[in-house]
């Protein structure tokens, strides 16, 4: 596992600003575009306000979202309201955001259509993926009826509905080879809870016990962790 560690979440933000400022960048003037792919929960916020004030063309930089919970983007549990608060505002308000949540009345009927227009992305630049004390990342949990199709590297999936065991909502998340089609997947985890965690999924093998282990056991896209105590 390679792994960073910083002493606390004001280091681990600026650092991991000033890394996805320098991939973006050098996409943009590779390739003429970017892509970010980010994650919700708290672990993120500080991040986000550091990155929203960068300057960068951020008119050519595509933002979406590693999952989604099937709800309004009004509501207080919604990522994209997460985002849209907090990431994409000051500099970064010019960036085109891509949702995982569309008007079908189910995330299961709305999967093909949010496939698509994930589709219209291609390989990502940088994707930032949190974890669960569980293990799980983006939506991809253990004992999920969905998991094995979520990690299944051969689906052609892009996304995938998904029914939490134990959290409100259903979610849409990312499979797991739509993940890892990205230049550079980084782990973004805080806490001394998190960090056991990490060193459990760094010692065991089987993914559906702890699915970070599929992102970070796998050789196709380099992957690097930031923890911070």
């Amino acid at each position: 596992m390679n792994l960073l560690e910083f002493e606390n979440t004001s280091a681990l933000d600026a650092e991991l600003v000033s890394k996805v400022v320098d991939l973006l960048t050098m996409a943009i003037d590779q390739h003429g575009y970017a892509s970010l792919v980010v994650s919700g929960g708290r672990t993120p916020k500080g991040f986000f306000h550091l990155l929203s004030q960068e300057f960068l063309d951020w008119s050519k930089v595509t933002v979406t979202l590693a999952d989604e919970r099937w709800v309004d983007a009004d509501h207080k549990d919604s990522n994209e309201k997460l985002v849209q608060e907090n990431l994409l505002i000051n500099e970064a308000h010019g960036a085109r955001f891509v949702a995982l949540k569309n008007s079908a009345s189910s995330a299961l009927s709305g999967e093909e259509s949010i496939g698509q227009d994930l589709s219209t992305i291609g390989r990502f630049t940088v994707v930032i993926l949190g974890m669960g004390d569980d293990g799980h990342t983006a939506s991809l949990f253990p004992g999920s009826e969905t998991l094995s199709a979520g990690l299944d590297k051969e689906s052609g999936r892009h996304c995938l509905a998904v029914q939490p065991l134990d959290a409100p909502h259903e979610r849409m998340s990312m499979t797991l080879p739509r993940l890892l089609d990205s230049e550079q997947i980084i782990v973004h985890v805080c806490g001394e809870n998190k960090g056991k965690v990490l060193a459990m999924a760094d010692a065991g093998e089987d993914p559906f016990e702890l699915p970070i282990r599929a992102v970070l056991q796998q050789s196709t896209t380099p992957v690097v962790v930031y923890w911070a105590k």
